[in-house]
Parts: structure tokens; C-alpha cells; sequence
């Protein structure tokens, strides 16, 4: 694993996701996540549509069940499973304005509730869900083992693991790894970022047998792009995103530069993002 050269705490990431969360819902949306482009013709709203519809069919949900979503974000992906899958759903999050913007988001009657807890130390009860999905948000535990262990813990046997994961491919040049992956890890409060072969070998270890590892890096790499053009027009027309860029304080400014990074990272090939699908074998 590709490990940051400042630690990442939950508080570190909680924070990076409060100080930017404005800056995520206006240049991005609700979906705190990649768009998946399949034909190359999608909208970006279709596009991240797209990537919920991918884990909800590799999920195999059907109504009545029980699902758990780890860094729900603002809730959006839990709110579609829960009102068109009918599947109740329990949402994580440890950044304290996504929690508030998804319990504000949500209608009573839908049967979503959203938690703000820590995965590393949560408190959901053992064999109580039917799925466990976590889209983009495995890369901000340092614990990667102990994510798997707790997802084994808290699914029913046979229950399914859906995972979307940031990637570091398997042999990083040195430039790739001191430019661009460390860099992001510590631009974007994550601990560090693991390979494919790591994430079976983690899941395998915590009792899953793996279904699929789609390589989706080609689809994802648009987003950045995107991300940039919109961050560098909301500077030229917006003067609060100046002013953020300015300001000492904003101690999670420089992800402006990460968003480079990563679309140079995703066009070298030194990141992936994959889609693990497995399934729950033992408690």
C-alpha cells in the first residue's frame, strides 16, 4: 500500500469533507463520487447515476432487505437504493455537514437513516445486513484490514459486499509515487491507497469469496476533468472560491491541485478504480 506521508485521522477527513463540502455539491452534486462513463456519451449527472446503477445490480438487492452504505456522503446513492430497490438502508458518514444535509434531504416515510459514525469503531450489530456497499470511501481508513473484518462481522452469511476503490496500480514508477499517489493520499486526507491484489487479499482474509474485480478506470477518468473546468470557472466567477484559495485557514485548499493530479494519474495509468464485488462466507 501507498501510504501518506501524514497520518489521516477521522477527524483530518471529517474535516476535508466540511471545509469542501460546498465546493463538492456545487461543482459535482449530491454524489460524492465518480461518474461511470459507458457509451461516452452520458451527461455527468448520468454518468454518476450510472456508477449507483453498477452497484446496485452487482448488490442483487430485491424489497425487504437491509443495507448498509459506509461514507454514505450526502446520502443521494442511499436515497435511490431505499426509494426505487425498497431496501432499507443505514448510512455512515463522519463529516458532520454531509450528515446534516442527509437527514435534511430526506422525507420521513423513505426508509434511509443516516448515522454519523466512524466504520473503524461503528456499532451496528452482527449479522444485521443483507449488503454492504462503500463507494469511494475504503481510501480514507488506515485500517484496511479491520474495514473487511467489520464488513464480515456485521453481513449475514451470504450476505454481499459491494466495494468502489481508488487504486494505486501494482508498480508505481518513482515519479508516479512521489508526484502524484503520495501526494493525492495527503492532499486528500487518505492514509493511503492500496492495489487490487491487496483488496483481494484483505477480503479473502476476512471471510469474503471475491465475485468480480471490474477495472473501470478508463470509464472514471472523465470526472476529473470535468471537476477542474468547473472549479476553474467558479474561481473566475464566484469570489468566495478565491477567496477560499486565498485564505491560510483553509487548510484543505490545495485539493485544487490534487483534482490535477488525479487526472493525470488516471491518464498515466498510475491510479485505477475498480468495482469489487464478494461475497459473505463465514462470521
Amino acid at each position: 500500500m501507498i501510504a501518506s506521508s501524514q497520518p489521516a485521522t477521522r477527524d483530518d477527513v471529517a474535516r476535508h469533507y466540511d471545509q469542501l463540502d460546498r465546493f463538492y455539491r456545487e461543482i459535482w452534486g449530491d454524489h460524492v463520487h465518480h461518474g461511470l462513463w459507458r457509451t461516452g456519451r452520458e451527461t455527468s449527472d448520468e454518468a454518476t447515476r450510472s456508477l449507483v446503477d453498477a452497484v446496485v445490480a452487482k448488490a442483487r438487492l430485491s424489497p425487504g432487505m437491509e443495507l448498509c452504505d459506509v461514507g454514505c456522503g450526502y446520502g443521494h446513492t442511499a436515497r435511490i437504493i431505499a426509494q426505487e430497490q425498497r431496501v432499507k438502508v443505514t448510512g455512515l458518514t463522519v463529516s458532520p455537514a454531509q450528515h446534516r444535509y442527509a437527514v435534511a434531504a430526506t422525507v420521513a416515510e423513505l426508509p434511509a437513516t443516516f448515522l454519523l459514525e466512524d466504520w473503524l469503531h461503528n456499532e451496528r450489530p452482527t449479522a444485521a445486513f443483507d449488503a454492504l456497499i462503500a463507494i469511494e470511501s475504503t481510501e480514507h481508513m488506515a485500517d484496511k484490514e479491520r474495514v473487511f473484518r467489520e464488513a464480515a462481522r456485521v453481513l449475514k452469511p451470504g450476505g454481499r459486499l459491494v466495494v468502489c476503490a481508488w487504486l494505486a496500480k501494482e508498480q508505481l514508477k518513482p515519479w508516479e509515487q512521489r508526484h502524484l499517489i503520495e501526494p493525492i493520499c495527503r492532499e486528500g486526507r487518505m492514509p493511503g491507497l492500496g492495489t487490487e491484489n491487496e483488496y483481494v487479499r484483505w477480503m479473502t482474509e476476512a471471510g469474503f469469496a471475491l465475485n468480480e474485480a471490474e477495472d473501470v478506470s478508463r470509464q472514471v477518468a472523465r470526472t476529473w476533468p470535468i471537476c477542474a473546468w468547473r472549479f476553474l470557472a467558479g474561481v473566475l466567477r464566484r469570489p468566495g472560491y478565491l477567496r477560499f484559495l486565498l485564505d491560510p485557514k483553509s487548510d484543505n485548499r490545495i485539493f485544487a491541485l490534487t483534482m490535477l493530479r488525479l487526472w493525470l494519474a488516471y491518464r498515466t495509468g498510475a491510479m485505477r478504480y475498480v468495482i469489487f464485488s464478494a461475497i459473505a462466507t463465514k462470521q
